[in-house]
């Protein structure tokens, strides 16, 4: 069989609740839901550490944050030390690209390497006439970010070899705050407000303080400037809270619309140009958001809207277009899944699991049933505690281990541990923490210790 081509797409922020083939309601996403159609969707796929480069760093390695040292948003790749898809693709005979997103480090041994070719933004990048730092020097690029870079996608195919397969990694900014949307959507949801969630107003009563102090919610918003526009003067309380929805969902949910319109115009190409049989087309996003639930936005809490993740695949390789599979998928799989699917070499250090049984709708009966997360910025942004735990299929554990500097007062009033326990089966929403309901006491002491072993199992033992 014919080694196929790899389009990965990887959007910034894109939960799951904003793809209509996940059940959303809020937004449709015809070809996003085209490749859930006529290929798999994973309902059960998660981020490892639900941050900006260290779930970049895991895609590209298929190592978790405290093995490459990647854990938070100061860290930067060095390819001296981490083989990544890009270089182990390219070693397997593959013509490689890298565009757009890349926020894991600028200059020296931080570029993408094990590309052909590769533009990407700084950092975050700009929704408007971005900049690119390029293999030749940095050039800006006028337009729309998400129009610019499926141009760029587009133009790179179009003067590939056709004789050798591809491997284009495509990373989209949006749907990033500040939500910046283009001139075609600006429109929609006009003159109608979308419904609230039923958590927007948590007062996380019961559950660890920790969720409490995080300063990433909806109420506050505007004043890191997170909503498209400046709030109307004289708005205070509920009233403020009900705009500031309003306006980052609209702002978000036009430009996931951006997105959807760009991927069907990479999705005509293929179709055009006869390479739609033999593509592998995968769309994800490096972690979840909060779309107000929780009374949140942003991410880096394990709450399921956090660490949860979309999963689209389309290909030669799924035997049953249409496909749905509920397992527990993480992030980590992402690598050996597609150097699998390539033909090319698995390295031994990668911990994660070909999705391959799994694409062509196999058992596989020993397929995990536990996953192991671990958030590390120590409060760097929104106050957000540093925690890990674990997430079976019927429940999650989290340990808030604590301010690491204690009564010293180095850095202000020291944050005690805390813990919390979900039922997910009766409470989805993560509304009520049972750690210390006398009733799940033999489901606390079997969760803490999986979550020994899959410390152990990874190697994350500090």
């Amino acid at each position: 069989m014919m080694r196929p081509n790899i389009l990965f797409v990887i959007a910034d922020d894109h939960a799951p609740a904003a793809i209509s083939s996940y059940g959303a309601s809020l937004v449709a996403t015809p070809n996003l839901d085209r490749l859930a159609r006529e290929g798999a969707r994973f309902n059960n796929c998660f981020c490892t550490n639900s941050i900006c480069t260290p779930a970049r760093a895991t895609v590209l390695t298929g190592k978790y944050s405290h093995t490459t040292g990647i854990r938070t948003l100061s860290d930067v790749i060095d390819h001296t030390r981490e083989r990544t898809l890009g270089m182990l693709l390219h070693d397997a005979g593959y013509q490689t690209a890298a565009l757009g997103k890349w926020h894991l480090g600028h200059g020296g041994n931080s570029d993408p390497a094990g590309f052909d070719h590769w533009s990407v933004l700084p950092v975050q990048g700009k929704y408007v006439d971005p900049e690119f730092h390029e293999t030749g020097g940095t050039v800006t690029r006028r337009g729309y970010v998400t129009d610019i870079l499926a141009d760029m996608a587009l133009d790179w195919l179009r003067g590939r070899d056709p004789d050798r397969p591809f491997f284009l990694y495509l990373g989209n900014k949006a749907p990033h705050d500040p939500f910046t949307c283009d001139a075609a959507h600006a429109d929609l949801f006009a003159g109608r407000d979308l419904p609230e969630p039923a958590t927007l107003r948590d007062d996380y009563r019961g559950r660890a303080a920790a969720a409490a102090r995080s300063t990433q919610t909806v109420a506050t918003a505007h004043l890191r400037n997170h909503v498209p526009d400046a709030p109307p003067p004289g708005l205070s309380g509920d009233e403020l809270l009900r705009w500031n929805y309003q306006s980052f969902m609209k702002g978000y949910l036009r430009c996931v619309a951006s997105v959807d319109a760009n991927i069907g115009r990479l999705l005509a190409y293929l179709d055009e140009a006869g390479l739609a049989g033999n593509t592998l087309v995968v769309y994800t996003s490096d972690h979840g958001f909060f779309l107000g639930d929780h009374g949140f936005y942003d991410k880096r809490f394990m709450y399921e809207e956090s660490i949860r993740i979309p999963l689209l695949m389309r290909g030669p390789c799924i035997t049953e277009p249409g496909l749905a599979d509920d397992r527990m998928v993480l992030n980590v799989d992402f690598a050996p899944t597609l150097l699998d699917l390539a033909g090319a070499p698995i390295p031994d250090d990668l911990p994660g699991r070909s999705l391959r049984p799994l694409l062509a709708g196999e058992p596989a009966g020993d397929w995990r049933t536990s996953m192991y997360y671990r958030y590390w910025m120590h409060g760097a942004h929104f106050d957000v505690a540093p925690h890990y735990g674990v997430r079976t299929e019927t429940h999650k554990l989290i340990y808030y281990y604590g301010d690491p500097l204690d009564a010293a007062g180095a850095v202000g009033d020291p944050t005690p541990p805390e813990w919390e326990l979900f039922d997910l089966e009766r409470d989805p929403q993560e509304l009520v923490n049972v750690y210390d309901d006398p009733a799940y006491a033999a489901v606390r002491a079997e969760l803490t210790a999986e979550l020994q072993r899959l410390r152990a199992e990874v190697g994350d033992t500090e």
